[in-house]
Formats: C-alpha cells, sequence, structure tokens
C-alpha cells in the first residue's frame, strides 16, 4: 500500500462511474443499508472490470503514453469521476423520492447520501480483500507447482485449485452453515403451536378431530389458513347470502412423501364435500406454506362460500432459500397434488362437476404451472388458472411475454388476441384482446414495479423491453438501463427489496377481486356491491 500499488488506477475510475450509476432508481424503494450495499457491489464491479481491462491492455502490449501525461490523466479523470460520483450521491435521494411518489410513500431524508457512502464502502474494501487473497492464494499454490510440473500447467492447476478451495469454505462451510441455521429458525416456527388458533370443533372442517389430517401437522401458515378465513355470516354481510367455504390444507409433517399427502388431501376433500360446491380451487403456496389471504378471501367472497380450495405444503422456508434448496421438490409436490385432485376430477361427470382452477403466487406460480401438462389435459381441461408474481423463471410465463403481439408492452401484454391468456394489474388488463375468452383460460396478475416477474439475467448486457415506452404507470420515468448496474440494483430490488401493498411483489385484495372476475365470472356483482367488498377485504387482510 506504501508503494501505492493497493489501488488499481483504472480500476477505482470505473468503480467509482459504476457507483455512481448505482444510485439511479430501480423499480422498488430501496433503504440506505440495502443502497449501500448495491453501490459498494457495483463499485466492486466496476473496480474488476477496470483491472480486467488493465491486464488486457498490457498483455497485448499495446502503446502507453509517458508517466507525466499518464499522471495528468488520472488526476484529470479521477477528478471528473469524484465530481461525477458526488453529483449522483446528492442526487440519490430525489431519484428515490420519484419512486416513493409513485408508490405513495413519505419522501426519504437528507442525511441519507453519507449512511449510503459508509456501507458501500464497507461492501467495497470487502469484496476487495476477498479478491486479493483469493490472489495470493492462486500465486501461493502456482508457486508451489511449479517446482513440480512445467508453469503453463502450474498456472492453470493453481487457478483450479484456488477456485475449488474457495468455493468449498463459501459453499460448504459459510453457506451450509447458515442454511442450517435459517432452517432450524423456520422449522421451529414452522411447528410452534398458537394458543389463538385452536383446533376447529366442526366435524367438517379439516383439523377437526374427525379429520384426516391432524391440526398440529398442519404447520404455521396451514393452521393461520384453517382459522382465518371468512364465515358464512361474514359472506352474507356483504354479498347477502353465504355458505361456509370449504378450505383443506396438508402440512409438511402429514406423510413422508409428496404423493401420500397429496392423497391424503384427495380424501379429506372427498370427506368435506369439496366435489359437491360450485368451484374447486387448487392452490400451491409458496416456500413457507403460505397461502395470501388476499387472494383466497377475495374469491371466497366472490362465489358467496360456495368454493372449496385446497393447499398442500412443500416447504416451510422462505421462497428464495426454497427456490434453491427445495426446487424439485416443490415441482414435485405441486405435481402430486394436481394429478390426484385432477385425476378424480376427470372421472366424475362433466355436469355434476366443479369448475376447476388453479392458483399460485411467486414461487406458488412457478410451480403450480410446472405441475400438470398441457397433452395430459387436452382432452378434458380443468377450467383455468390465476398466477399472480410469476417469477421471471416461469416457462408458460417467459413463452407468451415473448411472443406477444406486436404493440402489445412486455409489463401488460396481449397474447394471440386474448383467446387464451391474458394478463391484468391494478392498472386495467383482462379486458384486452380481440377474440372472446375461451372456456380454458390462463389469467396473469403482475405489478410493473415486481421485481420477482421482471428480473432478467440478460440485464447484464441488454436492456429489458419492459423498459420500452410505454411504461407501467408505477415504474419510474428517471430508471434507465446500464450495463451490469442494472442487473445488481434488480437482484437487489428482488431479494432485499420491498414495496407497499399494490405494489412491487405485494399484491392487494382488490387486485385479486379484479382478476377473479375476470377470470371466474360470478354473478350479481355491481359497482357499489364490489365497493363494499374492496372495504370488507382490507379488514381481513390486516389479520
Amino acid at each position: 500500500m506504501r508503494r501505492g500499488h493497493f489501488f488499481s488506477p483504472a480500476g477505482l475510475l470505473l468503480g467509482s462511474l459504476f457507483f455512481a450509476l448505482s444510485l439511479t432508481p430501480s423499480l422498488i424503494p430501496r433503504s440506505d443499508i440495502v443502497q449501500g450495499g448495491i453501490s459498494g457491489v457495483s463499485l466492486a464491479a466496476g473496480y474488476a472490470v477496470g483491472v480486467l481491462l488493465s491486464w488486457l491492455w498490457f498483455f497485448l502490449g499495446l502503446p502507453l503514453p509517458g508517466r507525466r501525461v499518464r499522471r495528468w490523466l488520472l488526476l484529470i479523470s479521477g477528478g471528473v469521476c469524484m465530481f461525477v460520483a458526488l453529483a449522483f450521491l446528492f442526487r440519490a435521494s430525489h431519484w428515490q423520492n420519484t419512486v416513493h411518489a409513485l408508490m405513495g410513500l413519505e419522501a426519504v431524508s437528507g442525511e441519507r447520501p453519507f449512511t449510503v457512502s459508509l456501507v458501500a464502502l464497507a461492501f467495497f474494501l470487502a469484496i476487495l480483500l476477498i479478491a486479493k487473497l483469493f490472489r495470493r492464494t492462486y500465486i501461493f499454490l502456482t508457486q508451489k507447482l511449479e517446482r513440480l510440473i512445467p508453469r503453463r500447467v502450474s498456472i492453470l492447476l493453481g487457478l483450479v485449485a484456488a477456485f475449488a478451495l474457495f468455493w468449498g469454505i463459501i459453499n460448504d462451510l459459510l453457506l451450509s452453515a447458515a442454511l442450517r441455521t435459517v432452517d432450524s429458525i423456520y422449522q421451529q416456527l414452522d411447528a410452534g403451536m398458537e394458543p389463538e388458533l385452536a383446533a376447529p370443533q366442526d366435524p367438517m372442517k379439516a383439523g377437526s378431530a374427525q379429520s384426516l389430517l391432524r391440526w398440529r401437522d398442519m404447520g404455521h401458515q396451514g393452521r393461520r389458513y384453517l382459522a382465518l378465513g371468512p364465515t358464512a355470516a361474514d359472506i352474507a354481510a356483504v354479498a347477502g347470502e353465504g355458505k361456509e367455504p370449504i378450505r383443506v390444507y396438508v402440512g409438511l409433517n402429514a406423510a413422508d412423501t409428496p404423493a401420500e399427502r397429496a392423497q391424503l388431501a384427495l380424501q379429506e376433500l372427498k370427506r368435506v364435500g369439496a366435489f359437491e360446491r360450485s368451484l374447486l380451487l387448487l392452490i400451491t403456496p409458496t416456500g413457507t406454506g403460505w397461502v395470501d389471504p388476499g387472494a383466497i378471501n377475495s374469491v371466497e367472497f366472490l362465489h358467496r362460500g360456495d368454493i372449496a380450495s385446497v393447499a398442500a405444503q412443500y416447504s416451510y422456508l422462505p421462497s428464495p432459500i426454497a427456490l434453491m434448496t427445495e426446487n424439485a421438490y416443490g415441482r414435485e409436490s405441486a405435481q402430486a397434488l394436481f394429478r390426484a385432485v385432477y385425476g378424480h376430477w376427470r372421472q366424475m361427470p362433466a355436469d355434476a362437476r366443479p369448475r376447476l382452477y388453479l392458483f399460485g403466487l411467486s414461487l406458488g406460480a412457478l410451480n403450480s404451472d410446472r405441475s400438470f401438462d398441457f397433452y395430459d389435459i387436452i382432452d378434458d381441461p380443468f377450467d383455468g388458472a390465476l398466477w399472480a408474481g410469476p417469477p421471471f423463471r416461469s416457462d408458460t410465463w417467459r413463452m407468451v411475454t415473448a411472443h406477444r403481439d406486436p404493440g402489445s408492452p412486455a409489463w401488460l401484454p396481449v397474447f394471440r388476441d386474448g383467446a387464451v391468456v391474458r394478463f391484468g394489474n391494478h392498472f386495467g388488463g383482462y379486458d384486452q384482446g380481440g377474440l372472446p375468452w375461451g372456456a380454458f383460460r390462463l389469467a396473469y396478475l403482475q405489478h410493473g414495479s415486481d421485481p420477482i416477474v421482471f428480473f432478467d439475467p440478460r440485464a447484464l448486457y441488454r436492456r429489458p423491453d419492459w423498459m420500452e415506452q410505454p411504461r407501467a404507470p408505477d415504474v419510474s420515468p428517471d430508471l434507465h438501463w446500464y450495463p451490469i448496474v442494472t442487473m445488481f440494483q434488480l437482484a437487489a430490488d428482488m431479494h432485499a427489496g420491498a414495496a407497499p401493498m399494490g405494489f412491487g411483489h405485494s399484491y392487494a385484495p382488490a387486485d385479486y377481486v379484479r382478476a377473479w372476475l375476470a377470470l371466474t365470472e360470478p354473478d350479481g356483482w355491481g359497482e357499489v356491491d364490489l365497493r363494499r367488498l374492496r372495504d370488507r377485504l382490507a379488514k381481513f387482510n390486516a389479520k
């Protein structure tokens, strides 16, 4: 460090530019800590690119200006980059407030630049030290191997050995320990019994003493799903009449395998008369087993309780962790439940069976999409599906969005004139398309500001389609695409961001009312009735 070789001048120049660009807005609001983390990682990424370009310049033997010219160039470019970084830093609050204003949030304070700078510096130095440690390890291993094998072979093996060593430390020690800790915490939360959520006394309810499913096996989210729904009286107070909705939930501890849990769910559905209702909803929950109350409550009110729903838990971990550790397991669970329920449903007379719909939110939408094959249902399709906040990895969503009709935006596509698939959000949709919506319907509910939906790894090197004009009304006009930096911003939005209800990945009951109304077409709902329903759902969602 005394010799001035600890930092790369080109790396610092490009890193400061990346730092400045990272302060521009993205899809959802960021806290100071999150913004500092994004800026620190962007600074490190820019630094790495600058180091790589410097190495490539020297490797190719390209000419260098004289020492005095280089010094002046560094001073001038360094001053320019410092000015740009400071200017962007003190504009960061304004940019964040453009996002806050779109989502009805209070403005951020003016102290933000100092916190962001300190956090960014901490992240950058930590990443830089790890990189320096990796380089020293690589050089050390290469030098040791040179004594035994040719130099070029030792360089290659040294690099491979250094990667293997660091990967082992990060993956096998740090990540594994973190996952074990998280797994233990969420397992205890899932198993904890809430005294205010007592097992139902009605023998026709799942979890009762007469049920095939034990209350203690439901898990935390399952017990809340079964206990906190609207009653027949609640529904009648809004809709004039109402039945007691049927809810069935199979916890992760109810049986050892997804197939066994699916069979338990089917038998319980038969026991409580679910197939005698007019509508049957097959739910794939999120990673923790959570079912969005705004989604299920809204459709139960709209159909005046003449509905049955079933869900099967496949994990108790948050969706991002479940996606990394139990991705195949979630798909297997969704497939098993679909096959069991659909297999029985399709054997019933067509005029005596309920309408069958699928629902999933976030990771639940992804696994619900993967639960069936069109070739298996083509001769007797179910009625449709509502997938809310589908992750960007969802196969059907990606195909439909990529092949949308010309002129329709990526955030609210029209696909083949809306004959089968339609999109909507709290600004519109579901009525777009020149063709009637057929008997088999797929509906997507997605906010233009949802990073779970619109994250794209290709944002590393190309501008995402949803940034084109016209943009979604809940996306800041100051959001611009920058190579590498934008991908880090969207990744942080996806994993560490938070948006108010009705924006980002938080879907409001009113959003679901609009979606279910278009998808299932319940009778007898005027605008006054819907306004009363939305007010009631807001109270239920607060439970």
